[in-house]
């Protein structure tokens, strides 16, 4: 209240005035941003002051807060809005709006609301198994999300991990890697993401396991006839190892195996010489095995084997073989009559020693080299000694002609062996063979060539016979002493003249593997020569046969190339005589799969690559050029040749007046149309020219002049 006083000297007079003071409307606290965690109850600062009092509404994207409908909100008695339990999606820009009706007066404040999610952590794998010792590495790894975007480190035993020689974390801290994996490195790791609404952490862990390693293993050396001798194996790893002895299987009853835990034991009972030998011991866990020899020596005293019996005749080396079996390796002596040999009597006695073996060698010539002759081996461990015999071979007994299937140009023979061999081994059979009443025809076969038959005999073929005619035949065996007995005389009849037998087949795989030989081996030819041979071929899965090859009377194979890749093929060969056709043989085979790369360039060969298959084309094309100009620059005076010619040497070209012509080649008619006229000349016409009678006609050195 303001009071105005007003006098005089005779009147005083006084009035009130009240003036009122409207304060604007004032925001004093109102920050931007204002920052929650998601689920706290918000209190939202808007402080406003005025006179009158304002009147406060909230919005939010535009709209009203109305906390009648939605109990979340609440406007308190000083203005702020109350959000309980906020969440992520009540973030954003809110306006608090103050007005004063009375005076129509209006103002705001844009206020923006974080809400901070507290971070949430999830392991890719809660349990990372890992190898310990193999220079490894292991994965740990954990996503998190939260906002704002939390920070993620790793920890272990409340200590913070960081990239180094043992770690690396990758740029978002999400992964670690632990380098050089080893057993300590097992245990939990943990997680932890944190950002401003808070931490969460979550554990992973490492677990370690150690591959199997055989720790101890030793060599041992027995002596046959011990009670028993033990071989132990240790082993670490983790999970435990599990030991075991294998091959071991054949000593029965002998073997006595104990596992416990990390050891195994190998125990053998009345050891013999034949446990002598290499054992092997595994261990084995979850995540893989070692394996490790152990090599047991046996001392035992000699062990002499081989054939008693040796047979050879006068003036034929021959070998006595004493093979000895001793640990320590034995020393050999050998005796004849109780005379040590080599001796002065016994001077075509060699002895010839290894580390198995002691062989003596013997030319007997005469009956009293034959007879006992005495080995005697010794080692630390003890004597052995055996009685071979050197035994005077005979000639083998006579062979039995079982049957003869006749053809008509062959026949095939079976017959048994000799019951005796004479004591060395059959090296031929000796065959004869003759029509009734004439000569023996005679032929040796090679033991080795004789075939055994579907019956369990054994079997030759003899050629060369007439069809239809009766023959007879004998044989006998041949070993190194001579020939034996003769067989009895058997007979038999070829058949007429008839179509061949059906070749047999074989085939070669040549380089490349889309080609092949087959090769057939003549059989009988019915009585009448081969006059040749139809060849046909064709895919197995197609119907339709290759063109016919037909080859004369001889040959023996075809070679058949550039077939497709990896396609079966079938051949027929039929021999042909005067008679027809034999049955075709038959032969089947698969091309190997088309390369993938060129043969030569694999090989090392002599394939050109294409740089230098165009260089030559282009030397080629080059030297072509060469050659049609030089031609030109004779026949025509024209090209290139005849341009240097003219403009370097000053030979003067075609048709220049007042300049020399070709020597001896053309010259031209009167209306100068350029058409030579060739003139060829011999020796003779020329003589009487170079004489210097009559006109003067041109020559080799006379130059044309000019025409006219």
């Amino acid at each position: 209240m303001y009071k105005c006083v007003a006098k005089n000297e005779n009147e005083l007079a006084e009035d009130r005035v009240h003036v009122e003071i409207f304060q604007k409307i004032t925001f004093e606290s109102a920050p931007s941003p204002q920052e929650f965690n998601e689920g706290d109850n918000a209190d939202i600062i808007c402080n406003v002051v005025s006179s009158p009092a304002p009147s406060i509404v909230w919005r939010h994207k535009g709209s009203i807060i109305q906390p009648n409908k939605d109990v979340r909100f609440k406007i308190t008695a000083n203005h702020h809005l109350l959000i309980h339990g906020i969440k992520k999606t009540d973030e954003g820009m809110y306006r608090c709006e103050a007005r004063v009706i009375s005076r129509g007066e209006i103002d705001f404040k844009m206020i923006k609301v974080i809400v901070n999610v507290l971070p949430s952590i999830r392991a890719r794998q809660l349990d990372v198994n890992a190898t310990a010792d193999v220079n490894g590495s292991a994965l740990l790894a954990c996503d998190a999300d939260g906002f704002p975007e939390p920070t993620v480190t790793w920890a272990r035993n409340n200590i913070v991990l960081e990239t180094g020689d043992k770690y690396s974390l990758n740029e978002d801290g999400s992964e670690l890697v632990i380098k050089d994996v080893k057993k300590v490195d097992e245990g939990d790791y943990t997680c932890i993401a944190k950002n401003k609404a808070g931490e969460k952490s979550e554990e992973v862990s490492l677990n370690v396991f150690v591959q199997p390693k055989i720790t101890y293993l030793n060599n041992l050396t027995a002596s046959e006839f011990d009670e028993e001798v033990t071989l132990t194996c240790e082993a670490s790893g983790d999970p435990t190892s599990r030991v075991n002895g294998r091959n071991i299987s054949s000593l029965d009853k002998n073997v006595v195996v104990r596992s416990h835990a990390r050891v195994s034991s190998l125990t053998l009972k009345n050891v013999q010489f034949t446990y002598a030998g290499q054992y092997l011991c595994t261990a084995s866990n979850s995540i893989g095995q070692d394996n490790k020899n152990v090599y047991l020596e046996v001392r035992y005293a000699p062990k002499i084997l081989g054939a008693v019996a040796t047979y050879t005749w006068e003036g034929n080396p021959t070998n006595i073989s004493c093979e000895v079996e001793a640990y320590p390796i034995a020393t050999v002596l050998w005796f004849k009559d109780g005379i040590q040999l080599p001796s002065e009597n016994a001077t075509d006695v060699k002895i010839y020693n290894t580390p198995t073996s002691s062989y003596l060698e013997i030319t007997p010539d005469s009956q009293n080299d034959y007879g006992s002759y005495n080995c005697t081996a010794s080692n630390v461990m003890g004597t052995e000694s055996k009685e071979f015999l050197l035994m005077q071979a005979d000639v083998p007994s006579s062979p039995e002609i079982q049957q003869v299937e006749p053809f008509s140009s062959t026949a095939l023979m079976e017959f048994e062996e000799p019951d005796s061999t004479g004591g060395v081994p059959i090296i031929k059979y000796r065959v004869e063979w003759r029509l009734l009443g004439q000569e023996w025809t005679r032929k040796d076969y090679d033991a080795e060539d004789a075939h055994f038959s579907p019956t369990d005999m054994t079997n030759i073929i003899i050629v060369g016979l007439k069809p239809e005619s009766t023959y007879e035949v004998k044989m006998s065996a041949i070993n190194g002493k001579g020939e034996g007995e003769i067989s009895l005389t058997r007979g038999f009849k070829t058949e007429p003249v008839r179509e061949p037998s059906a070749p047999k087949l074989e085939y070669t795989v040549q380089n490349g593997g889309n080609t092949f030989k087959v090769n057939w081996i003549k059989q009988d030819d019915g009585g009448s020569p081969i006059k040749h041979y139809l060849i046909r071929y064709k895919p197995k899965r197609v119907s339709d046969w290759k063109p016919e090859i037909r080859l004369p009377e001889g040959s023996e194979h075809i070679l058949l190339s550039s077939l497709d890749w990896n396609t079966e093929y079938e051949v027929l060969v039929v021999a042909v005589n005067q008679q027809g056709k034999s049955k075709p043989g038959s032969v089947t085979f698969k091309t190997a799969l088309q390369p993938t790369t060129v043969p030569g360039a694999v090989n090392g060969g002599s394939g050109l690559s294409t740089g230098a298959i165009v260089g030559i084309l282009i030397a080629v094309f080059f030297l072509l050029l060469v050659g049609v100009d030089v031609t030109c620059y004779f026949l025509n005076k024209c090209g290139l040749l005849m341009c240097i010619a003219v403009n370097f040497c000053g030979k003067a070209g075609q048709g220049a007046k007042g300049k020399d012509i070709e020597e001896g080649k053309a010259a031209f008619t009167k209306d100068e149309s350029k058409e030579p006229i060739v003139e060829v000349r011999t020796e003779e016409e020329n003589a009487p020219n170079q004489e210097g009678g009559g006109s003067t006609e041109p020559n080799e050195t006379t130059p044309l002049t000019e025409p006219e």
